[in-house]
């Protein structure tokens, strides 16, 4: 069975038992990667659906690229760079191709976390929502609104009418003649 996954924008033909070289993956030797990004998969001719299939695959090692050289000259201008760079590569040996029990098991813990999670959510908010609104009128130093206050359409215009005149009054110190 070969596999062509995309990994560091690149696409590679892939079979169990093969070494390849990509460019920098995190983790050190040992450790086992899962190649998700499989374009295609099939047997000899015959092609397989690519949904949910992963490429199982594990790091042998860390290494860099050959140098290569950068040298920028313009001519008759006494104008010379040299820079060099060496490329950060891991080198992966493919386990297995067709994996689509991880993908499974991804799936699973999300949808028992959304069912755990809904009834949390809905004692959440009536709890909280009590608290939030008598804490904003604490902070500013003014007494909690009855409910009746707060019931009313007509009460709101003239509290924001006293909110803005109360300012001010307050700013303005007398004049002394």
């Amino acid at each position: 069975m070969f596999a062509i996954v995309r990994t560091g924008g690149k696409q590679y033909r892939v079979a169990p038992g093969d070494k390849i070289v990509v460019e920098k993956l995190a983790g050190e030797a040992g450790d086992s990667v899962d190649l998700t990004d499989v374009l295609l998969a099939g047997e000899g001719s015959d092609l397989k659906s690519t949904a949910g299939l992963t490429v199982a695959a594990e790091i042998v090692a860390q290494a860099k690229a050959d140098k290569v050289t950068v040298f920028k000259k313009r001519r008759r201008h006494n104008y010379r760079r040299k820079a060099g760079h060496r490329q950060q590569l891991t080198i992966l040996k493919i386990v297995s191709i067709g994996g689509k029990g991880a993908a499974k098991k991804a799936e699973a813990p999300k949808a028992e976390k959304a069912e755990a999670a809904t009834p949390a959510k809905e004692a959440a908010p009536k709890k909280a929502a009590a608290p939030k609104k008598e804490a904003a009128p604490k902070a500013q130093g003014k007494p909690a609104p009855s409910k009746a206050e707060a019931s009313t359409k007509d009460a709101a215009p003239a509290k924001a009418a006293a909110k803005k005149a109360a300012p001010k009054a307050a700013a303005k110190p007398a004049k002394k003649k």
